[in-house]
This record gives structure tokens, sequence and C-alpha cells, in this order.
């Protein structure tokens, strides 16, 4: 166990400062690839809507001060020349901030207010407090100044254009103190925590909260991975409460714009979080399943205030749930085990029943979407399409009904499962290996081609299950993939090939993940090891982003994704045991 400490220091433009359980951080960035010259209070109720805007002022002055932002997990500081303003979160709800030498301007992110949209502002006659309430949150945001005073007030109550908000400025002391707190209508006067009343007693609150979970999910961390604890709070600091459709705490995808869950996202985040966070793991794998359809089908994605059913996302569960069980400190219950099985088993029988055609032996995605892999060569042809990788995953989670059934004492139901995986991979190899290489063949025409897509190489996921023929001859493909920085998702002399192409070239921690995971399984240790210290590497130099441009290693899309920090967590640590607890097996 560490002592508490600040943590580690990031950029705010391309990590969120936010606190475990908060709907909304402070950033600059307001919308997708969109960048505010200040920072902004961003909630993501309802979407992810920039509220208020916060502008340091020179104390002598009263003039915009060009400040050096600075920020740590417990800490965001505006630093000037004559002082400084410090931002912590007090609670999930409320930040506190003080000020010494500097001042603070805090309005609303958009000037226009219509009878359906923006932010309307007000003093609250009941407490003193200033109230913004947000049309497109549905929520309020309440600053109450607990020292210093209120230089300048504009806009209160009014409509149509303009700006609205209130400038905070030391008195006599020196010094300011202020409270902002997100809302749903009303709440008693802000009043600090008797436990931490004063901002040094709250920031040091904050550093203790992180440093327990750092050590909780990344206990085995050492100075060969310097990217832990950073990829620690990128999780710590995208949780959010349960509330509204967010049945469980929720690791967002991020608290930038990809502020959703999506179902097959959440599984490397549930994998990351078992061993340390064994409740908040269990909780990341199941969320999606709480929105299970009547057809067994997951939805596309969940976030606050909408569940989306307009595709699904691959069947990566069985595969999950089978590292997951081992993973988890504690084994499951029964009756966890019995409601496990019975949603698995459901979204199961949706592959087998409503994506399998009459008299095919496999299933099919509708949409390259469906695949998690939106826009991958494999789809250009036709998107309708039954591909090697959906029948690996569906062949694994079949076997992990097989190994729940038996856990539950039937029997029978394990051998039918069983032998439902054995037939879907012996369909695979006979309908899709040439010999050389998965092919897709299209649903409607009937007609087969290759492409230069990693994904038609995600068989190799089936590890031990593999013949070995087909498995040496997937890490051979697989490796002329690997570019210095790690996977590239098309190969790059591929005339499809785009550094910034979505799932046409660019490295993902998902792809990643899995494939090092089959490729240690069916016994090619040496690449599989060249993948995790490139990817690693890769993380430690250019952080977490969505995903990477495969040949500069440049950080691509959103710059603070979960999955990509859990993908870390998960590589670090098996490469630290590795090297603690020296592998039987010779390389190769």
């Amino acid at each position: 166990m560490t002592a508490a400490r600040p943590g580690p220091a990031f950029s705010v433009h391309d990590i969120p400062f936010s606190t475990h359980g908060s709907w909304f951080d402070i950033s600059p960035v307001v919308a997708e690839k969109t960048y505010a010259d200040d920072l902004h209070l961003v909630s993501h109720q309802n979407g992810m809507h920039a509220v208020l805007r916060f502008v340091p002022l020179d104390a002598a002055t009263g003039d915009r001060a060009e400040t050096r932002v600075e920020a740590t997990p417990s800490l965001l500081s505006w630093i000037h020349r004559g002082g400084r303003i410090g931002c912590a979160y007090e609670s999930p709800d409320t930040v506190r901030l003080r000020g010494e030498g500097l001042g603070l301007r805090i309005t609303a992110a958009a000037e226009a207010l219509t009878p359906f949209t923006g932010t309307y502002f007000y003093r609250d006659p009941v407490d003193g407090a200033y109230v913004f309430t947000s049309y497109e949150t549905g929520r309020r945001h309440r600053i109450t100044v607990l020292s210093g005073a209120v230089a300048e007030v504009s806009g209160s109550q009014a409509l149509g254009s303009g700006e609205r908000g209130l400038t905070v400025t030391a008195d006599a002391g020196g010094v300011w103190e202020a409270a902002v707190e997100e809302l749903n209508s009303a709440r008693r006067p802000y009043t600090s925590s008797g436990t931490f009343a004063t901002f040094g007693q709250i920031v040091a609150a904050a550093e203790r909260a992180f440093s327990a979970f750092a050590d909780a999910v990344a206990a085995w961390r050492s100075s060969g991975t310097p990217a832990a604890e950073l990829a620690a709070y990128v999780l710590w600091s995208a949780t959010v409460r349960p509330t509204a459709l967010v049945t469980r705490p929720a690791v967002l995808m991020s608290k930038h714009w990809m502020d959703k869950v999506w179902s097959w996202d959440h599984c490397f985040n549930a994998l990351a979080l078992a061993p340390g966070a064994p409740t908040l793991a269990w909780d990341q794998f199941s969320l999606p399943f709480d929105h299970q359809d009547e057809s067994g089908a997951l939805p596309d994605s969940v976030t606050h205030s909408e569940v989306l059913h307009n595709f699904v996302k691959p069947p990566i569960h069985g595969w999950t749930l089978a590292h997951l069980r081992r993973r988890l400190s504690e084994p499951l219950d029964r009756m966890e085990l019995t409601e496990t099985y019975r949603r698995l088993r459901r979204w199961t029988d949706f592959w087998l029943t409503a994506r399998r055609a009459p008299g095919a032996a496999l299933p099919h995605y509708q949409h390259g979407n469906d695949s998690g892999w939106d826009n991958a060569t494999t789809f250009d042809p036709e998107r309708m399409v039954v591909t090697a990788d959906l029948a690996a995953f569906l062949a694994l989670q079949l076997r992990e009904l097989a190994d729940l059934a038996t856990d539950l004492g039937l029997p029978e139901e394990a051998h039918r499962w069983t032998r439902t995986a054995e037939a879907t991979q012996a369909a695979m190899l006979d309908e899709l290996w040439t010999g050389e290489r998965f092919v897709a063949r299209g649903v409607d025409s009937a007609e087969t081609w290759s492409s230069s897509s990693l994904l038609d190489l995600m068989p190799v996921v089936l590890g031990e299950h593999l013949p070995v023929s087909v498995a040496a001859a997937l890490a051979a493909r697989i490796e002329a993939h690997l570019t210095p920085h790690g996977l590239a998702t098309e190969l790059p002399a591929s005339p499809h090939y785009r550094p910034d192409g979505y799932w046409r070239g660019p490295i993902w921690a998902p792809a990643t993940v899995l494939i090092e995971d089959g490729l240690r399984r069916s016994g090619h240790h040496r690449l599989a090891d060249e993948i995790s210290a490139r990817f690693r590497a890769l993380c430690e130099s250019h952080g977490f982003a969505e995903n990477f441009d495969a040949l500069t290693g440049k950080g691509l899309r959103d710059r603070a994704y979960t999955w990509t920090a859990s993908s870390y967590l998960l590589l670090a640590e098996a490469h630290e045991l590795r090297h603690a607890v020296p592998a039987a097996h010779p390389g190769r």
C-alpha cells in the first residue's frame, strides 16, 4: 500500500479532470473534437453539454489572466504569476474552488436562451446562491460563495441572448472560496462537510481516494509500468454513479464525447478491474445485460438517457466471462452463476436464431457496426456478411456456456453447448478457411472474398482450440500487421490503408488484447510478447487515445478512452507477473 500523494500529472486537453462517481468534468473539450480557450464544466447527463465557462481574472486589473493549467487526480490549478485558483472535488456532485491573487468569472457556456435551449440564470432568494439551470442537461448548477465577494453579476433572470454569470474576487483577506454543485431541482443551502471543511482537507481526501483505487487495481505496478497510475486515473475519473438508464456504477468509455458504454468496450474494463475492484468489475460486465431485449440481444450502447438497439456488438462475452471468472478475487455464488448463465444463454440464442439464415450453420453480421469494426475493409463488398471472427467468438461463448452448465450441475445442457461449439468451429473451418486464410461470405450473394483487414485474422482468439497449422498461418499473417507501435488494423501496404481511418489502419486496444491472448494460448509466445511490449510502449509515450496512428504512434480521436487504459493495465499486469515468475515455456 502506497501513501496518498497527488498522483500523476496530466494535460486537461487530453484527459478531463473529474472524480469517481461524478457526471461532470472540468475540461476545455466541449464537444466532439472541439476545444475551447477556457476550461468548462461539462455535464454528461442527457448527452455531453458544456454548461459553465471559467475565466480567471487578474485581481489588480479585472482583465482576463493568462494562466497555466496543471492537473493531478486530486487538484486542478490555474496558475498565474500573481496568484492561483485551485479546484477539487468535495463529492461526485460538488467541486470547491479557492482563489488567491486571481478572481474568477463563471458564466453560462451558451449565451442564447430560447424556450427550449440554453441556460437560465438567477440569484436564489432562499440562500443567496447563484443558479444556472440548463435545458440540455435538465439539471441545475448552484454557485455558493463561501468567502470573498461577488464583484459583478450579469444576466440574472434575463431572457434571450447575452452573458449570464458572476465574478468572484477576494475580500480584505486576499482569498476567496466557492462551491459549485450539480443538482436536480433543490436542496438545502450548501454547507461544507464537517469532515472535510477546508479546501486542503478536500484535496487530501481526494488524494487518499485515488491512491486507494490505484493500489487496488494496479498493486503490481513498478517502474517498468510507468503509465499504470495514469491508466488507473482514466478509469477512476470516468466512472459515474447509477442514474437514469445507467443501472449500476459504470465506467464510461470517456468523459469526452465518447460518453457511453458500448456492449463490447465494457468487457475490457471489467477484466482490468476484476482483481482489485471485483464488485465494480462485475457491474461493468453486467450493465448491458440489464438492457437485454426480448430477443436476447444486447444493446449497442447505454448512456444516461439513451439505450440504442439499432446495432449490436460481437459476442465476446463468453471469452470475457471465462477470463473474468479466473480474475475475480471471489468466485460467483450460485445465484450469480444461474443469472449469468440465463443471460449468456439468451445472448447466444440470439446469434443462433435471429442471425442465422435458414439452413445456415454460421451466423452473420448485418453491418460492420455489429462487429465493432465499423468500417473495416472486410465489409467493403457487402455489409450482410458471414465472417470467421463472429464464428470464433460464438464458439468460445458456447464453450463458456458449457462450463457454466457443468458448474450448475446441468450435464445434458453442457453436452449440448459443447456439441454446438464444435459444430460451429467445424463449419467455420469448412466454409471459410481456404487452407491459407479465412474469407468472408456475403449472405445475399454467397460470394466470398478476403481483405487486408486484421479482422480476418481474429479467429486466432480460439487459441488452443485451433488446429496447429491454422494457428501458425494466422500468426504469420498477424506479424505482417505489426508496426513499430503495434498491430495496424489494415495492412499499411494496402491501398485502403488510412492513417486516421478508424478501423482501416489505426491501432486499437481491443484487437490488441484479443489477438495477444489468442496467440499466447495457441503457443505463439514470442509474437504475443512483442505485441504486448509495443502496445505498452505506445501508451506510455502517447497516452490512452481511442486509437493510434499505426506508423507514427500519434493518439487519435478521443484521447481519454477507458478501454485503452484497461488494455494497458491488463497487458502490463500480465507482463509484470511473467517477469516476477519466469514462464516455463521456451520462446517461440
